[in-house]
């Protein structure tokens, strides 16, 4: 009765063993493709996929990064980039331009506005103008015809001829811009309209400003840098910046920038002052995010933003391993100058990184795939 229970005993355990062996009904092709898919991290991604994504990879070195101090700033007007116009006689302003609001261009010469004091009860200074000075040229005239005949002596001719000329300064001043609605208002440079200080139908008298022409030319940029990072700012050279309203990145030296000056005295914030060519898309007053560039560090690893991958606070790259194979790479990043950041850890140099198409690669991670030769 032993013995016929062990035979029974062996038989149930060989049908156990034979039941947990894998089947070799795909043959050896198929166990080579099964392990070929299960490799941990290797993300398939062919040359046609790449190139429908654009897809550019760097081979990483190590070089030089300058040391960054991100702050934020402003957009600023150049010292003598913009005019203030005034008016230049005493009246009724009546807009001139057709579109004379703030951002509107303007040509040097171009009519702005018109001054005209006709229906004020004191008269229009610019017709008095006119009348004292043909009146002073008549009086001149006689007076040149009496002095020669010793009617009038030298003194009363010199009192004559000065009443003239300066009646003639005065007129002078006003009669190249005196027209039919009044004394017009030109702008003295080609620009736009940052400001319009009156409004249609304001009285104004001589010398109160009517608008702020920009040339908009030359350009500062205005960082405010926090207080600790004050000894820091000796070797600021330049500067990285994009505005509130544009992802570009503008770099001054492609600007023809340069530092005019930092901030000495003590405070919360410290002003480090650039002034730059205008692009032509950027205008005063706009906020901007900006990257203060410091001295160079060497053998620094850096990769382009565009290259990063960002999942829940962490970043990550993807290495390209072969033609079509790539991997993702977690990393450490340091400072960045708004277009690379620097990498504390997790590249080697050699590292092929992608720089381009990472996110199109981030989703064929994502994408599960089927073995060839499986289906459901």
């Amino acid at each position: 009765m032993k013995l016929y229970l062990y035979i029974l005993y062996l038989l149930f355990a060989g049908v156990l063993i034979a039941g947990c062996r894998p089947s070799h009904a795909g043959g050896e092709g198929q166990y080579a493709h099964e392990e070929e898919n299960e490799q941990p991290g290797v993300i398939a991604f062919t040359a046609a996929q790449a190139q429908a994504a654009g897809l550019q990879t760097v081979q990483m070195a190590a070089g030089t990064f300058s040391r960054v101090i991100k702050t934020g700033g402003q957009v600023q007007p150049a010292q003598g980039d913009e005019v203030t116009v005034a008016a230049t006689a005493e009246g009724i302003l009546t807009l001139i331009h057709p579109s004379m609001s703030d951002g509107a261009s303007v040509r040097a010469g171009e009519a702005l506005a018109a001054v005209s004091a006709k229906n004020l009860p004191e008269g229009d200074p610019a017709a008095k103008t006119k009348v004292a000075y043909e009146t002073a040229l008549k009086d001149y005239r006689r007076a040149e015809e009496l002095v020669k005949d010793t009617i009038i002596s030298a003194k009363e001719f010199e009192q004559a001829r000065l009443r003239y000329e300066t009646a003639k300064t005065a007129y002078q001043a006003q009669a190249d811009n005196y027209t039919p609605g009044g004394v017009k208002i030109a702008s003295p440079v080609t620009g736009f309209v940052k400001k319009r200080w009156a409004e249609e139908g304001d009285y104004v008298t001589v010398g109160q400003p009517v608008a702020v022409i920009s040339q908009n030319k030359r350009l500062q940029l205005r960082a405010e840098a926090p207080e600790r990072y004050f000894q820091a700012l000796r070797s600021i050279h330049s500067a990285h910046f994009k505005t509130a309203y544009s992802d570009t990145l503008y770099k001054l030296p492609a600007l023809r920038g340069q530092l005019r000056s930092f901030g000495k005295a003590s405070g919360l914030y410290i002003p480090v002052v650039f002034e730059f060519d205008n692009p032509g898309d950027l205008l005063p007053g706009a906020f901007a995010e900006v990257y203060l560039l410091g001295a160079p560090q060497e053998n620094v690893m850096a990769v382009p933003i565009t290259a990063l991958t960002e999942e829940q606070g962490y970043y990550f790259v993807y290495l390209q391993l072969s033609g079509e194979t790539y991997r993702k790479q977690a990393v450490t990043l340091g400072a960045s100058n708004g277009e690379k950041v620097q990498v504390l850890s997790g590249l080697n140099p050699g590292d092929v990184v992608v720089t381009r198409g990472a996110y199109q690669v981030k989703l064929a991670a994502a994408t599960p795939q089927l073995p060839a030769g499986h289906s459901h």
